[in-house]
């Protein structure tokens, strides 16, 4: 769309001036909701791999509103099918308590998509739910209740999902932490062995079983675990991890949760699912975000043998699989399969890691590249030798790209990590705009250093 018809439109966006809505959110909002920028970004329209703020300035999303967006900012046929229904007089809320054709028809694609054994669905609002439940379920089919998550995790922001945070920041003093054992990342850039390819044996693995054997009773409900590890810094595992801990454990009685709240809908550019390419054993698999192309819907499907023993008790959730979002998500689908958005995700995503791997030959800053598709981490470093973290610089970058014209996003512990996640569909032309802003905004810190 062109600026000129985002400035015909405006108006009723900025009957409220940015500093009205700030001293509204200072008098409203709970402490936690901070901004990215010095001066807050007020954005108030989207389309495909665009923002726009209140004065119709364009910027390039390459962080997708958190690792939302998979299908391009407000896709057409996804608009179409909402005018469709509300031109229909479709019913806006429903249950599952009766019978419904958008979240029927969702379960039967998500189910084809996912494993071979993993077809039983449940919706819910977010990944956090998504998490929630799949810990509830894992706990009550194996009797067990101690869970095994990782440092440097993340599965949502929910009270029992941020108990099996990795981050101290994310934590709160009455966090309840009881049935709960972290093992070492298995971050290959900061191998906590001091290994590397050439003399790695997976200790990181081998660790899960020993935090088993020392931690707990030897026996565990779960092990829950991201693919690629996202507010962690996009940290990327080597595919033989998942298996051997897959079978770890499942020797201790376990199941294997894998949490796609941020690597699924294709993301990574193999699978819809990154669990089904990676081949892990898993039992129950998380996902949303991308999901829903930004609407709030998230899913858990798993094993039948996981599921039936829930037979009897009763589960509700009052909004999830609602007609509007399981359409959302259903369509989303459709468009990333039509448009062949994962094949774009798995090329562009390598010519985008390909660029920065060129940066990183320029610019000294730039300690690691990796990810999978286009779910790229780019981690800053004020030394190479010593990786000592490069914190202030990243956040020097993330308003030196804002003022390129670039939106992009940030994670890992100290957060030191640029987390790229644009929509699926971003072009070699768009990844170029990236990179070039990348390289003056890089050229710019380490100049003034």
């Amino acid at each position: 769309m062109s600026l000129a018809g985002f400035e015909a439109s405006k108006t009723l966006d900025t009957v409220e001036s940015n500093a009205q809505l700030l001293e509204a959110r200072k008098a409203h909002f709970i402490p936690t909701a901070v901004h990215y920028y010095k001066e807050a970004l007020h954005l108030v329209r989207a389309k495909g791999c665009y923002v726009y703020d209140e004065q119709g300035r364009e910027y390039l999303d390459v962080i997708g509103g958190i690792v939302c967006i998979s299908a391009g900012h407000n896709h057409p046929k996804i608009q179409q099918r909402m005018i469709e229904m509300i031109q229909n007089d479709e019913i806006q809320h429903t249950t599952t308590l009766y019978l419904n054709r958008h979240t029927t028809r969702l379960a039967e694609k998500l189910a084809g998509e996912a494993p071979t054994g993993i077809h039983k669905v449940a919706f819910t609002n977010s990944g956090s739910e998504a998490n929630e439940l799949a810990l509830m379920v894992a706990r009550h089919a194996t009797g067990e209740t101690m869970v095994m998550s990782l440092q440097h995790g993340y599965h949502g922001g929910t009270s029992g999902t941020l108990a099996h945070c990795g981050h101290h920041s994310w934590r709160f003093r009455s966090q309840p932490v009881s049935n709960v054992v972290s093992a070492i990342a298995p971050n290959c850039y900061r191998c906590p062995f001091k290994k590397d390819p050439a003399n790695c044996h997976l200790e990181c693995a081998k660790h899960v079983e020993e935090t088993i054997q020392t931690t707990t009773h030897g026996k565990l409900a779960a092990f829950i675990a991201e693919p690629v590890m996202g507010v962690g810094g996009f940290i990327t595992p080597p595919e033989e991890y998942f298996h051997l801990v897959a079978d770890i454990v499942h020797r201790y009685g376990g199941k294997y949760i894998s949490d796609e709240v941020q690597t699924g809908a294709g993301r990574c550019g193999q699978d819809f699912l990154l669990t089904k390419s990676l081949k892990i054993d898993a039992d129950i698999i998380t996902m949303a975000k991308g999901f829903g192309n930004g609407a709030a819907i998230g899913a858990t499907i798993m094993r039948s043998e996981v599921a039936e023993p829930l037979t009897g008790k009763l589960y509700f959730n009052t909004f999830a699989g609602d007609p509007f979002q399981t359409m959302q998500a259903l369509t989303t689908m459709e468009i990333i399969q039509e448009e062949n958005l994962i094949e774009n995700a798995r090329t562009v995503g390598q010519y985008l890691k390909d660029g920065l791997l060129e940066l990183q030959k320029r610019h000294p800053l730039i300690g690691d590249v990796r990810g999978r598709g286009l779910l790229v981490g780019v981690e800053l470093v004020k030394n190479r030798e010593t990786k000592e973290y490069a914190t202030a610089e990243t956040n020097q970058l993330m308003e030196l790209m804002k003022e390129r014209n670039v939106l992009i996003g940030k994670g890992g512990l100290f957060g030191n990590v640029v987390r790229l996640a644009p929509a699926l569909t971003l072009t070699r032309a768009q990844a170029d705009q990236l990179l070039a802003a990348l390289d003056e905004s890089l050229s710019v810190i380490e100049k003034a250093s």
